[in-house]
Protein backbone atom coordinates (compact mmCIF):
# COMPACT_ATOMS: atom_id res chain seq x y z
CA UNK A 1 0.00 0.00 0.00
CA UNK A 2 1.35 3.38 -0.99
CA UNK A 3 1.07 6.33 1.33
CA UNK A 4 1.33 10.07 0.70
CA UNK A 5 3.45 12.72 2.31
CA UNK A 6 0.44 14.93 2.95
CA UNK A 7 -1.88 12.24 4.37
CA UNK A 8 -3.99 13.86 7.05
CA UNK A 9 -2.24 17.18 6.55
CA UNK A 10 -5.35 18.83 7.96
CA UNK A 11 -4.46 17.43 11.38
CA UNK A 12 -1.23 19.40 11.35
CA UNK A 13 -2.94 22.64 10.44
CA UNK A 14 -5.59 22.21 13.11
CA UNK A 15 -2.86 22.92 15.66
CA UNK A 16 -1.88 26.19 14.00
CA UNK A 17 -3.54 29.01 15.87
CA UNK A 18 -3.39 31.40 12.94
CA UNK A 19 -5.85 29.18 11.08
CA UNK A 20 -8.58 29.13 13.68
CA UNK A 21 -9.27 32.84 13.71
CA UNK A 22 -12.86 33.86 13.10
CA UNK A 23 -13.77 33.89 9.42
CA UNK A 24 -14.88 37.17 7.79
CA UNK A 25 -18.62 37.61 7.42
CA UNK A 26 -18.29 39.80 4.32
CA UNK A 27 -15.85 39.75 1.44
CA UNK A 28 -13.87 42.65 0.03
CA UNK A 29 -15.74 42.65 -3.29
CA UNK A 30 -19.00 41.29 -4.74
CA UNK A 31 -17.36 38.18 -6.21
CA UNK A 32 -19.45 36.71 -9.01
CA UNK A 33 -21.23 40.01 -9.63
CA UNK A 34 -18.36 42.45 -9.96
CA UNK A 35 -18.59 44.53 -13.15
CA UNK A 36 -15.09 45.90 -12.60
CA UNK A 37 -13.56 42.42 -12.71
CA UNK A 38 -16.06 40.65 -14.96
CA UNK A 39 -15.58 39.62 -18.57
CA UNK A 40 -17.68 37.81 -21.17
CA UNK A 41 -16.30 35.84 -24.07
CA UNK A 42 -17.85 33.45 -26.58
CA UNK A 43 -15.91 30.20 -26.78
CA UNK A 44 -16.97 26.85 -28.23
CA UNK A 45 -20.31 28.40 -29.18
CA UNK A 46 -21.18 29.44 -25.60
CA UNK A 47 -20.89 32.81 -23.88
CA UNK A 48 -18.82 32.34 -20.74
CA UNK A 49 -18.47 34.74 -17.83
CA UNK A 50 -15.32 35.00 -15.73
CA UNK A 51 -13.70 37.41 -13.29
CA UNK A 52 -10.03 38.15 -12.75
CA UNK A 53 -8.29 39.39 -9.61
CA UNK A 54 -4.73 40.03 -8.52
CA UNK A 55 -1.39 39.76 -10.26
CA UNK A 56 1.26 37.11 -10.62
CA UNK A 57 1.22 33.43 -11.48
CA UNK A 58 -2.14 32.34 -12.96
CA UNK A 59 -4.50 30.33 -10.76
CA UNK A 60 -7.89 29.07 -11.98
CA UNK A 61 -10.78 28.47 -9.57
CA UNK A 62 -13.50 25.99 -10.57
CA UNK A 63 -16.70 25.78 -8.52
CA UNK A 64 -18.93 22.77 -7.91
CA UNK A 65 -22.09 21.53 -9.61
CA UNK A 66 -24.57 23.89 -7.97
CA UNK A 67 -22.12 26.73 -7.41
CA UNK A 68 -20.74 29.70 -9.30
CA UNK A 69 -17.95 32.26 -8.91
CA UNK A 70 -19.53 33.61 -5.74
CA UNK A 71 -19.27 30.24 -4.00
CA UNK A 72 -15.50 30.51 -4.33
CA UNK A 73 -15.36 33.93 -2.64
CA UNK A 74 -13.21 32.67 0.27
CA UNK A 75 -10.65 31.33 -2.19
CA UNK A 76 -10.66 34.44 -4.41
CA UNK A 77 -10.26 36.68 -1.37
CA UNK A 78 -7.26 34.69 -0.16
CA UNK A 79 -5.38 33.79 -3.32
CA UNK A 80 -5.76 37.12 -5.15
CA UNK A 81 -3.13 38.54 -2.82
CA UNK A 82 -0.50 36.30 -4.36
CA UNK A 83 -1.76 35.08 -7.75
CA UNK A 84 -3.64 36.22 -10.81
CA UNK A 85 -6.93 34.51 -10.04
CA UNK A 86 -9.25 33.53 -12.90
CA UNK A 87 -12.65 32.52 -11.51
CA UNK A 88 -15.00 31.00 -14.07
CA UNK A 89 -18.75 30.47 -14.14
CA UNK A 90 -18.87 27.04 -15.79
CA UNK A 91 -21.51 26.33 -18.44
CA UNK A 92 -25.07 26.83 -17.25
CA UNK A 93 -24.04 28.24 -13.90
CA UNK A 94 -23.82 31.84 -12.78
CA UNK A 95 -23.73 34.15 -15.78
CA UNK A 96 -22.48 31.62 -18.34
CA UNK A 97 -24.75 30.16 -20.98
CA UNK A 98 -25.78 26.51 -20.91
CA UNK A 99 -25.57 26.07 -24.66
CA UNK A 100 -27.68 23.76 -26.84
CA UNK A 101 -25.86 20.53 -26.03
CA UNK A 102 -26.03 18.31 -22.98
CA UNK A 103 -23.82 19.43 -20.11
CA UNK A 104 -20.61 17.40 -19.87
CA UNK A 105 -17.45 17.56 -17.83
CA UNK A 106 -15.35 17.30 -20.98
CA UNK A 107 -17.09 20.29 -22.56
CA UNK A 108 -16.21 22.32 -19.46
CA UNK A 109 -12.57 21.25 -19.72
CA UNK A 110 -12.59 22.29 -23.38
CA UNK A 111 -14.08 25.64 -22.34
CA UNK A 112 -11.30 26.20 -19.83
CA UNK A 113 -8.64 25.25 -22.35
CA UNK A 114 -10.14 27.74 -24.83
CA UNK A 115 -10.30 30.43 -22.15
CA UNK A 116 -6.62 29.94 -21.31
CA UNK A 117 -5.79 30.31 -25.01
CA UNK A 118 -7.96 33.45 -25.16
CA UNK A 119 -6.07 34.90 -22.19
CA UNK A 120 -2.68 33.84 -23.65
CA UNK A 121 -1.96 31.73 -20.57
CA UNK A 122 0.26 28.79 -21.44
CA UNK A 123 -0.01 27.03 -18.05
CA UNK A 124 -1.76 27.53 -14.74
CA UNK A 125 -2.43 26.25 -11.26
CA UNK A 126 -5.97 24.93 -10.76
CA UNK A 127 -8.14 24.61 -7.66
CA UNK A 128 -11.31 22.64 -8.32
CA UNK A 129 -13.99 21.70 -5.82
CA UNK A 130 -16.42 18.82 -6.42
CA UNK A 131 -17.43 18.95 -10.10
CA UNK A 132 -14.74 21.56 -10.62
CA UNK A 133 -12.22 19.02 -9.39
CA UNK A 134 -13.42 16.58 -12.06
CA UNK A 135 -12.83 19.26 -14.70
CA UNK A 136 -9.38 19.94 -13.23
CA UNK A 137 -8.45 16.25 -13.52
CA UNK A 138 -9.66 16.20 -17.13
CA UNK A 139 -7.45 19.20 -17.81
CA UNK A 140 -4.50 17.25 -16.42
CA UNK A 141 -5.35 14.27 -18.62
CA UNK A 142 -6.16 15.99 -21.92
CA UNK A 143 -4.21 19.26 -21.69
CA UNK A 144 -1.21 18.36 -19.53
CA UNK A 145 0.92 21.18 -20.90
CA UNK A 146 -1.61 23.70 -19.57
CA UNK A 147 -1.49 22.58 -15.94
CA UNK A 148 1.31 23.18 -13.40
CA UNK A 149 -0.37 21.76 -10.30
CA UNK A 150 -3.88 20.75 -9.31
CA UNK A 151 -5.71 20.86 -5.99
CA UNK A 152 -8.72 18.56 -6.50
CA UNK A 153 -11.20 18.61 -3.63
CA UNK A 154 -14.14 16.19 -3.52
CA UNK A 155 -13.71 14.69 -6.99
CA UNK A 156 -15.26 11.49 -8.29
CA UNK A 157 -14.26 9.60 -11.43
CA UNK A 158 -17.32 7.37 -11.77
CA UNK A 159 -21.06 8.11 -11.39
CA UNK A 160 -22.28 5.38 -9.06
CA UNK A 161 -22.57 4.11 -5.51
CA UNK A 162 -18.92 3.00 -5.45
CA UNK A 163 -17.98 6.69 -5.52
CA UNK A 164 -20.84 8.56 -3.87
CA UNK A 165 -22.68 8.13 -0.60
CA UNK A 166 -25.70 10.09 -1.89
CA UNK A 167 -26.17 8.75 -5.42
CA UNK A 168 -29.90 8.17 -4.94
CA UNK A 169 -30.43 11.86 -4.20
CA UNK A 170 -28.93 12.67 -7.62
CA UNK A 171 -31.49 10.42 -9.30
CA UNK A 172 -34.30 11.99 -7.26
CA UNK A 173 -33.23 15.53 -8.19
CA UNK A 174 -33.03 14.68 -11.90
CA UNK A 175 -36.45 13.01 -11.87
CA UNK A 176 -37.97 15.99 -10.09
CA UNK A 177 -36.47 18.35 -12.69
CA UNK A 178 -37.95 16.16 -15.45
CA UNK A 179 -41.34 16.41 -13.73
CA UNK A 180 -41.14 20.20 -13.36
CA UNK A 181 -40.16 20.63 -17.01
CA UNK A 182 -43.05 18.45 -18.15
CA UNK A 183 -45.43 20.48 -16.01
CA UNK A 184 -44.18 23.78 -17.44
CA UNK A 185 -43.11 25.03 -14.02
CA UNK A 186 -41.20 28.33 -14.14
CA UNK A 187 -40.14 28.73 -10.50
CA UNK A 188 -36.60 27.64 -11.43
CA UNK A 189 -34.53 27.16 -14.54
CA UNK A 190 -35.36 23.47 -14.54
CA UNK A 191 -33.47 22.84 -17.77
CA UNK A 192 -30.22 23.77 -16.06
CA UNK A 193 -31.15 21.74 -12.97
CA UNK A 194 -31.96 18.75 -15.17
CA UNK A 195 -28.67 19.04 -17.04
CA UNK A 196 -26.66 19.41 -13.85
CA UNK A 197 -28.07 16.27 -12.28
CA UNK A 198 -28.06 14.27 -15.51
CA UNK A 199 -24.37 15.03 -15.76
CA UNK A 200 -23.76 13.65 -12.27
CA UNK A 201 -26.04 10.68 -12.94
CA UNK A 202 -24.17 9.49 -16.03
CA UNK A 203 -20.70 11.07 -15.76
CA UNK A 204 -17.74 11.09 -15.40
CA UNK A 205 -16.04 7.91 -16.58
CA UNK A 206 -12.34 8.43 -15.92
CA UNK A 207 -10.20 5.31 -15.71
CA UNK A 208 -7.18 4.68 -13.53
CA UNK A 209 -5.11 4.49 -16.71
CA UNK A 210 -6.28 7.97 -17.72
CA UNK A 211 -5.45 9.34 -14.27
CA UNK A 212 -2.03 7.79 -14.76
CA UNK A 213 -1.45 10.16 -17.70
CA UNK A 214 -1.52 13.24 -15.46
CA UNK A 215 2.01 14.62 -15.38
CA UNK A 216 1.76 17.43 -12.83
CA UNK A 217 1.60 17.13 -9.04
CA UNK A 218 -1.95 16.72 -7.76
CA UNK A 219 -3.18 17.24 -4.22
CA UNK A 220 -6.24 15.03 -3.75
CA UNK A 221 -8.32 16.54 -0.96
CA UNK A 222 -11.32 15.12 0.84
CA UNK A 223 -12.85 15.01 4.30
CA UNK A 224 -13.87 12.16 6.56
CA UNK A 225 -17.49 13.39 6.31
CA UNK A 226 -17.58 13.99 2.57
CA UNK A 227 -20.13 13.03 -0.09
CA UNK A 228 -17.36 11.07 -1.82
CA UNK A 229 -16.50 7.70 -0.31
CA UNK A 230 -13.08 7.60 1.30
CA UNK A 231 -11.94 4.57 -0.69
CA UNK A 232 -12.84 6.36 -3.93
CA UNK A 233 -10.61 9.30 -3.05
CA UNK A 234 -7.86 6.79 -2.27
CA UNK A 235 -8.33 5.24 -5.73
CA UNK A 236 -7.86 8.63 -7.35
CA UNK A 237 -4.79 9.34 -5.24
CA UNK A 238 -3.17 5.98 -5.95
CA UNK A 239 -3.79 6.26 -9.71
CA UNK A 240 -1.99 9.59 -10.23
CA UNK A 241 1.80 9.27 -10.50
CA UNK A 242 2.67 12.46 -8.63
CA UNK A 243 -0.15 12.73 -6.11
CA UNK A 244 -0.44 13.64 -2.46
CA UNK A 245 -3.42 13.08 -0.21
CA UNK A 246 -5.10 15.30 2.38
CA UNK A 247 -8.04 14.17 4.51
CA UNK A 248 -9.54 16.93 6.66
CA UNK A 249 -10.90 15.47 9.91
CA UNK A 250 -14.42 16.25 11.07
CA UNK A 251 -15.16 18.40 8.01
CA UNK A 252 -17.80 18.16 5.28
CA UNK A 253 -18.10 18.74 1.54
CA UNK A 254 -18.54 22.44 2.36
CA UNK A 255 -15.11 22.94 3.92
CA UNK A 256 -14.12 25.55 1.32
CA UNK A 257 -16.78 27.81 2.86
CA UNK A 258 -16.98 26.45 6.41
CA UNK A 259 -13.23 26.49 7.13
CA UNK A 260 -11.60 28.40 4.27
CA UNK A 261 -8.55 29.38 6.34
CA UNK A 262 -7.59 25.73 6.79
CA UNK A 263 -8.40 24.78 3.19
CA UNK A 264 -6.65 27.77 1.63
CA UNK A 265 -3.51 27.47 3.73
CA UNK A 266 -3.24 23.75 2.93
CA UNK A 267 -3.52 24.36 -0.82
CA UNK A 268 -1.20 27.36 -0.78
CA UNK A 269 1.44 25.34 1.03
CA UNK A 270 1.13 22.62 -1.62
CA UNK A 271 1.46 25.10 -4.47
CA UNK A 272 4.51 26.83 -3.03
CA UNK A 273 6.59 23.97 -1.62
CA UNK A 274 8.60 21.47 -3.70
CA UNK A 275 6.72 18.30 -4.55
CA UNK A 276 7.43 15.43 -2.15
CA UNK A 277 6.37 11.83 -2.50
CA UNK A 278 7.88 10.21 -5.58
CA UNK A 279 10.56 8.49 -3.54
CA UNK A 280 8.04 6.23 -1.81
CA UNK A 281 6.43 5.16 -5.07
CA UNK A 282 9.56 3.71 -6.65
Amino acid sequence: MRTGSLLLLGLLHLTTTTLIAQQPTAWKLPYGDNAAAGHRVKLNGVELYYETYGEGEPLVLLHGNSGNIGYMAPQIDHFAGRYKVIALDCRGRGKSELGPDSLTYMAQAEDLNALLDHLHIDSTLIIGRSDGAVVALLMGIHYPQKVKRIAAFGANVSPDTTALYSFQSILDERRNADKMLAAGDTTKNWKVVQQRFRMMEFQPHITAAELGRIQCPVLVLTTDRDLIKEEHSMLIYRSIPKANLCIFPGASHRITKEDPALFNATVERYFTEPYKGEEIRK
